[in-house]
């Protein structure tokens, strides 16, 4: 299981077309903040049928886009 199967759950359960969480959120799902694997990781996302849109770190927030292939 992936350390960030949590999140993967919780985003696949979300019944919306794109969402935006903060890190803070996220670490609040997961129970740990986010770091640089989350960038290898990201990668299982689309088995989901999310992937990640965007990364700001200024505004440390993460854009998830539902996948038009799994609507």
């Amino acid at each position: 299981m992936s350390k960030y199967q949590p999140l993967w759950e919780h985003i696949q359960a979300i019944n919306t077309d794109s969402l935006r969480l903060s890190y803070e959120e996220i670490q609040r799902i997961l129970g740990f903040p986010i770091d640089h694997s989350f960038l290898t990781y990201k990668k299982e996302l689309p088995a989901y049928g999310w992937s990640v849109k965007k990364i700001s770190m200024k505004e440390e927030t993460v854009l998830f886009e539902r996948r038009l292939d799994h609507a």
